[in-house]
């Protein structure tokens, strides 16, 4: 799993900005989910889902880390889990869930995690037994010990190794070998860069997530003097993307590692692979950057899993997939049936190619940050279709840590995915997408409910 890695920057999701040969020979020897969402796009909350298998409001993440706001690792877990059924367990990389005591990764053999967002050169790592520091560039050394740790395992064993990459996590530093990636050459822009946000909720225009608000950080030089604002745009984005690119490469060398691992070791033909990011990232598109809407960019996320005689090889799947399905699906594969707790449905039948008749027709998506110190978007919880998406900005947030008790007037948006696939015209209020609106309406209400979710106020 990665961080921030969005689909567009993939080539077998049809990238035109960037290839990444192992991921793509991933999905050639496996099966590609097109249609995978997060149900909370931020680091800790995706995290905390991933393992538990549940929604923020229940597994108690709903924003990122903060004091007396650490993951409560103590609750049941897919790892636990497992290891309870004779797997050999580890997680080696990034854990943003917190540390000490009761946030400590539990139900692991062996852990070895970064501190909060690590560092991309000379990381350090907490284990068990204490901190320790490495040389290298952080993508290298995290699979370097995954690595170590599949060498040594016990042979006669089974082993769930979840590989949590730091990259492409802002602000990004590239390996000294990909320094100059790029250099000599534009990186396409996305269509909608130039958007002006016309005819978008409020929220949309008072975030601060444009090429205007990164940071000396981000850019690495002055920008030019002279430039139209156009310009400036064009000139940051540039900066911007190809140090993103950078950091994937690595990224991507180092997914073919393991694989070149799991090929010469022998454990290629009966071993599941997957790749995943915690939540996808604005690579451009309406001219910004980060996460946190629950626009396509930020909430879609990029899903691959090779099973050999299980999966077919090159299949596409275009079920509507979250992650809140990711840990009963790793239960369900190794034969262990995911406990009641958990909210997402296993995935096994979707890989095997049969799409049961009562999966899901809705993901319901929820942002509790309101107003967030950094980038100023609102807290909003919303509905994705096939076909639609239905988000509502309540205008207040939700008892998240980070979040403002500064108020808005509430606020709907509502995409026709099928006729605007880039979420540029509102439709909600048209008169055309009346009967569509309260039909979705309706549907958020029952999924709200259904997970034990309060569709406004303070959180149970």
């Amino acid at each position: 799993m990665t961080d921030d890695h969005a689909v567009p920057a993939i080539g077998a999701y049809g990238s035109e900005i960037n290839r990444t040969p192992a991921v793509d020979q991933l999905a050639a020897e496996g099966m590609r989910f097109d249609n995978t969402f997060c149900t909370n796009a931020i680091c800790s909350p995706a995290r905390a889902t991933l393992l538990t298998g549940t929604y923020s409001h229940v597994n108690g993440m709903t924003s990122l880390e903060g004091p007396d706001h650490t993951f409560d690792a103590t609750q049941p877990g897919f790892p636990e889990m497992l290891r309870e059924a004779g797997y050999q367990t580890a997680i080696i990389g990034k854990w943003h869930l917190g540390h000490g005591g009761r946030s400590d990764p539990r139900g692991f053999d062996h852990w070895e995690i970064l501190p909060g967002h690590g560092v991309y050169n000379d990381p350090s790592f907490l284990t068990a037994d204490g901190e320790r520091t490495y040389k290298g560039y952080v993508t290298d050394v995290i699979t370097d010990l995954a690595l170590n740790w599949l060498d040594r395992r016990d042979k006669d064993r089974p082993f769930a190794l979840l590989v949590q990459h730091k990259a492409p996590h802002r602000h990004f530093e590239p390996a000294e070998r990909h320094r100059n990636l790029y250099a000599d050459e534009d990186v396409p822009a996305p269509p909608t860069l130039h958007d002006d946000l016309s005819g978008r909720a409020p929220a949309a225009h008072e975030a601060r997530l444009g090429m205007a608000d990164l940071v000396p950080e981000d850019l690495k030089e002055p920008v030019p003097e002279g430039l139209s604002e156009r310009e400036e745009r064009e000139w940051r984005y540039q900066r911007y993307i190809k140090e993103y690119l950078r950091v994937v490469a690595a990224l991507d060398e180092n997914v073919g590692r393991v694989l070149h691992f799991l090929g010469v070791s022998g454990l290629a033909e009966d071993t599941a692979v997957a790749y995943t990011s915690d939540h996808g990232f604005f690579l451009g598109e309406h001219g910004w950057f980060d996460k946190r809407f629950m626009y396509e960019p930020s909430m879609r996320i990029p899903l691959v899993v090779r099973w050999p005689g299980v999966v077919a090889p090159g299949s596409v799947n275009e079920d509507l997939v979250a992650n809140v399905d990711f840990a009963p699906t790793l239960l369900d594969l190794a034969g262990v049936t995911p406990p009641e707790r958990m909210q997402g449905r296993s995935l096994l039948p979707l890989l095997r190619g049969e799409t049961p008749g009562d999966w899901r027709t809705g993901v319901y998506y929820r942002y509790y940050m309101h107003l967030d110190h950094d980038h100023n978007v609102q807290a909003c919880y919303g509905i994705r279709t096939r076909t639609h998406k239905l988000i509502h900005y309540p205008g207040h947030g939700s008892g998240a840590p980070g979040a403002s008790a500064e108020r808005r007037e509430p606020e709907w948006e509502l995409f026709d995915l099928a006729e605007d696939p880039d979420e540029l015209h509102n439709r909600y209020g048209d008169p055309e997408y009346a009967a569509v609106a309260e039909e979705l309406t309706v549907q958020l209400a029952d999924l709200q409910k259904s997970y034990g979710d309060t569709p406004e106020g303070a959180l149970p």
